[in-house]
């Protein structure tokens, strides 16, 4: 039964991760392609890269809820966002026709999605905090605080309203 709420807990995050980049990919194309005329991309490009950001985003929720779990760290917050950002940034770069001159717009690619995942953290943080998505606890941890338990058996009874049976 943990195992179930675990999964349930990691698709919310996962879920909204994946809602937040594509927000955020969204307005990075309504920038790039309306307010600086940025028309070299088709549709269909822009369709598989929007499609990219929501699962990237989706990853990243599941694996920022497992990485933080109860810390408090802000240090090891940053550093899984930052991570993902900086891989999904870096692997966008162009380094064949490197120019000096045009490193401001590699800059700009790897903010972009800096920022994506600075905002996909941000919305999950508030839904933790929110009791929206549960923590990842370790199975071997025994001790549940009662919250914890009231918690759990609330999401269960919301998500599975006729029991798990069935």
């Amino acid at each position: 039964m943990q195992d179930t709420l675990e999964r349930i807990e990691s698709i919310k995050a996962g879920s909204l991760g994946g809602i937040a980049a594509g927000t955020v990919y969204s307005a990075t194309i309504f920038i790039d392609r309306f307010m600086l005329h940025e028309y070299s991309k088709s549709l269909l490009s822009l369709g598989f890269e929007f499609t990219i950001a929501i699962v990237c985003g989706f990853l990243f929720g599941v694996t920022y809820r497992y990485i933080i779990r109860t810390d408090l760290n802000d240090h090891l917050n940053d550093g899984a966002m930052l991570a993902f950002g900086l891989v999904r940034g870096l692997a966008q770069v162009d380094v064949s026709d490197f120019v000096l001159s045009q490193v401001w717009v590699d800059v700009l690619i790897i903010g972009k999605s800096v920022v994506m995942f600075a905002i996909a953290r941000y919305a999950i943080d508030y839904a933790l905090k929110a009791n929206w998505i549960l923590p990842f606890t370790q199975a071997s941890q025994q001790e549940i605080t009662n919250h914890d338990s009231m918690l759990l058996d609330r999401e269960l009874a919301t998500t599975f309203p006729h029991g798990l049976n069935k």
